[in-house]
């Protein structure tokens, strides 16, 4: 399987001085800078000359080949690279027609390359109202969703209210248990159901479980449970893959609204400097929403979906190849797409109190005490003769894996498929990696697996200490994101933001990774043993990452005949202090030499300022709100 993939429709590279407009929703910009002064140029100095010259910057190449600094590149009028170096150098291309922007000292480096992230699920949790990981009593919280009630009142009495990022244990005093009574009591008729921001959690009134056909009798699902009371019935919680047994039954969104919203978060993305994707969890809807935003030129990224294989698939390699196929040929024409990813959970999430990660040694209880709880989703087994199946054709593994015991299943996995198949190209990847056994640090490398960091979560925060250390002990906890102890052997290390899980944060979640504390913590996690180096982490998530998705012989660096996917930013972040890289602004962001994010334009002004108004959005701060990631996992 080819790992190369054409980058999305969109308009012609830049072909002309000055700042121009594109048509289209998304607002797409075409060109922008000052005109500089240019002899008229002969057809053939034309044909020479660049379609855009950035100058007087701080060039990040991401390669050793270039030690000296350089101030400028050149993208031609095919999209790609034409020349890297100093500022005289490089000028040199500029002819009649070529647009000029000056960098006024900022870094320019190649787009973020986010490996592991969820657009399409922002995109839809965009559409519904928000309990934003509220701490709230029963009496609070029932005001709040009356309030979420007369905002959709044409819906009665049989729309559904969904309502995103509830906090499964944030109803006060604490300890307090949901029940479906307590939404029962609401003045409506409609059923309810409250997402977890966990992923983990969902809550249903009676009347959601009702049209789901749920009650005493109903089985608890493989890799599920129906939480039930002391008189075995329903409670209205269900967990995991319990929850799918409501939301199937909750409709999808209005196809042409969902495509506006998601062309909204592709725009937030290019405001941060992405320029290629992996969507980490993906099925027909989502394909079938990335062919719509191509259909009507508004997909602004290259994407690599990953597509899910669910639990239960894991045990017929046959049947789960044979899925992977149907859909891969019923989109591999969507320009922007490129396929040749599987995804799997192996385990959930770590912190108290859903501990659905997949530990070698027990959980601990709140006194310390060892429980008999370990969890695990997915065989060592069944994940390698999956990987097999899937690498002897080419297939690349993405596996969930946020505790020990799951990332040793992935990498148990690995190693028979390679047994089995020979292959190691195929770049394997363990995602997420909270917590790693220091026994299988070296095997990453041996294996030529992949190690994909979400690093803006490696900070000391509620979630990293209250609802974990006396959960683990603190011999354990010490080995939360290793992310220098990979590095030091060798691995290759990758980056990604599992957005809508936290917010979009890409220069925050660069800075977290190397001093382990951001803009959020409460002092750093280990940094002096954990903590990457400045070049480190911007390699982790340009040039890491393009090799984790099997693209770096397209981009991830800055060299000639690579792709024009390049940033420009307000700052040298190769040289500022490290806290201020959390602070820094796109002005430009280019796929394929077009320019799909301007800071000068309407547009773009717009998409930059949703993401700053997410970013600032409320955050959870007491030990009753340690829920908030995974929420698009896709893990329940």
């Amino acid at each position: 399987m080819s790992p190369s993939y054409e980058a999305p429709a969109q308009p012609s590279p830049l072909s002309r001085r000055g700042l121009l407009a594109a048509a289209g929703a998304a607002g797409l910009v075409t060109a922008a800078g000052p005109a500089a002064a240019a002899s008229p140029a002969s057809p053939s100095s034309r044909r020479r000359s660049a379609a855009l010259v950035v100058h007087n910057g701080r060039v990040f190449t991401g390669t050793s080949a270039h030690p000296t600094r350089h101030e400028a590149v050149a993208v031609g009028r095919d999209g790609r690279i034409l020349a890297v170096g100093p500022d005289a150098a490089v000028k040199r291309h500029v002819g009649r027609d070529t647009d000029v922007v000056d960098a006024a000292g900022g870094t320019v480096m190649s787009g973020i390359h986010d490996g592991h992230a969820h657009p399409m699920d922002a995109a839809s949790r965009s559409l519904r109202p928000s309990l934003a990981g509220a701490e709230q009593t029963v009496e609070e919280l029932q005001k709040t969703l009356t309030g979420f009630l007369k905002d959709s009142a044409e819906q009665e009495p049989d729309g559904w209210l969904v309502v995103e990022d509830w906090n499964p244990v944030g109803l006060l005093p604490h300890g307090t248990a949901p029940h479906h009574t307590m939404l029962d009591a609401l003045p409506t008729r409609r059923p309810i159901a409250l997402r977890g921001g966990d992923g983990h959690n969902l809550w249903a009134n009676q009347r959601a479980l009702d049209i789901a056909k749920i009650t005493a009798s109903t089985p608890d699902p493989v890799g599920g449970r129906i939480v039930k009371g002391a008189d075995g019935r329903p409670t209205g919680v269900l967990k995991d893959d319990a929850q799918p047994l409501v939301a199937r039954h909750i409709p999808e969104p209005d196809e042409t609204q969902l495509a506006d919203a998601a062309a909204k978060t592709l725009a937030e993305a290019a405001a941060s400097g992405i320029t290629t994707f992996m969507e980490a969890v993906v099925g027909r809807a989502e394909l079938k929403l990335y062919q719509r935003l191509a259909a009507s030129d508004r997909l602004l990224q290259r994407i690599v979906p990953a597509l899910r294989v669910e639990t239960g698939m894991t045990k017929d390699p046959a049947a789960a190849l044979a899925y992977a196929k149907k859909l891969r040929a019923e989109f591999d024409d969507v320009r922007g797409l490129r396929f040749g990813t599987i995804k799997v959970f192996l385990d959930g999430v770590i912190e108290y109190p859903a501990q659905t990660a997949a530990l070698l040694e027990p959980y601990l209880d709140k006194d310390g005490r060892p429980t008999d709880h370990r969890g695990l989703y997915v065989s060592a087994a069944d994940y390698g003769r999956l990987s097999a199946a899937f690498n002897a054709e080419g297939w690349q593994m993405h596996a969930h894996a946020i505790g020990d015991r799951a990332v040793r299943t992935s990498l148990d996995g690995y190693a028979y498929a390679l047994r089995k198949t020979g292959r190691r190209d195929l770049r394997n990847t363990t995602a997420h990696l909270q917590l790693v056994d220091p026994a299988d640090l070296p095997r990453f490398a041996a294996l030529g697996v992949v190690a994909c960091m979400q690093l803006q979560w490696a900070a000391r925060t509620t979630w990293t200490m209250d609802a974990l250390l006396p959960y683990i002990g603190a011999r354990r906890h010490r080995w939360q994101y290793p992310a220098r102890s990979l590095r030091d052997r060798r691995v290759a290390l990758a980056g990604g933001s599992d957005w809508p899980v936290d917010p979009l944060q890409v220069w925050n979640q660069i800075r977290t990774a190397i001093d382990r504390e951001g803009m959020e913590g409460e002092g750093d996690l280990y940094r002096a043993q954990e903590g990457l180096s400045r070049t480190s982490s911007l390699l982790m998530h340009t040039a890491g990452t393009a090799r984790q998705l099997r693209s770096d012989h397209l981009t991830g660096t800055v060299e000639r005949g690579k792709a024009a996917d390049l940033v420009v930013l307000d700052r040298d972040v190769t040289r500022c202090p490290v806290a201020d890289i959390s602070s820094s602004e796109v002005r430009m962001t280019l796929v394929g030499g077009t320019v799909v994010h301007d800071a000068q334009s309407s547009a773009g002004r717009a998409a930059a300022a949703r993401v700053t108004r997410a970013a600032a959005g409320p955050r959870p701060t007491a030990y009753a709100s340690v829920h908030g990631r995974h929420a698009s996992c896709g893990c329940g």
